[in-house]
């Protein structure tokens, strides 16, 4: 069985020797990259499962990488930085990460991201029989995991893909916050509501056709989301 494949990304080299002796006797294959240029050249060459990124490095950020990696890679990226404030986590899941890990953290805790986010890649889709689900002018396709807007192709990610196949399956009920943040991220995440809401706002600029006023995916405060209308 082919090893899961980490790139991990930090210009500081006690930090990424540590890194690649602990990922390594947790069973990963590492690789790693000083910088944000050497992480875009390791990802077209090695075709990494996951990026580990650190935020603060010179000549490109670890935000501008991102935004770099996600222009041609869905790949799974977790940001790594010392900053703790909320604007830079807010950033980072904009850009399209996965995960954020403030600095210092616990090794294990690393670790415990990395194997939550290969559950998610590694859960078959639960299709329950469905084939597809018309919702109002937006069309979800279970089996070519394809999502259509006034007839027009969607991109999603997988972490979207996910979130709009949950609220899809279960259009006209109630998904409490916990609840989908179990189904989508893993139970370690149930209390995550930030990491949720920020995907839900970047899901419903690509589908609702007014993403301030949304008529496809609502908010039920302090509950949950749902899909309201009944599906076809």
């Amino acid at each position: 069985m082919k090893q899961f494949r980490v790139l991990v990304v930090d210009d500081e080299p006690r930090i990424l020797k540590f890194l690649k002796l602990r990922l390594k006797a947790s069973g990963y294959e590492v690789l790693t990259a000083s910088n944000g240029l050497e992480a875009l050249e390791q990802l077209q060459a090695q075709e990494p499962d996951i990026i580990v990124l650190d935020v603060v490095m010179p000549r490109m950020d670890g935000f501008e990488t991102l935004k770099q990696i996600r222009a041609s890679s869905s790949v799974p990226v977790i940001i790594l930085s010392v900053k703790e404030a909320t604007a830079d986590k807010v950033r980072g899941l904009d850009l399209g990460a996965d995960d954020y890990l403030a600095k210092p953290f616990s090794p294990d805790e690393l670790v415990a991201r990395i194997e939550a986010v290969r559950r998610r890649l590694a859960t078959a889709e639960d299709r329950k029989g469905i084939d597809f689900i018309l919702l109002g002018n937006t069309t979800i396709d279970f089996n070519k995991r394809l999502v259509t807007v006034d007839e027009k192709e969607v991109q999603m990610t997988r972490i979207e893909w996910l979130l709009i196949s949950q609220l899809a399956r279960n259009a006209g009920k109630l998904m409490l916050y916990e609840e989908l943040l179990t189904k989508v991220w893993g139970p370690e995440y149930r209390d995550d509501v930030q990491i949720l809401r920020t995907w839900i706002s970047r899901m419903r600029h690509k589908i609702e056709r007014d993403p301030s006023q949304p008529t496809l995916i609502r908010t039920i405060p302090k509950a949950g989301y749902m899909i309201d209308q009944p599906a076809a």
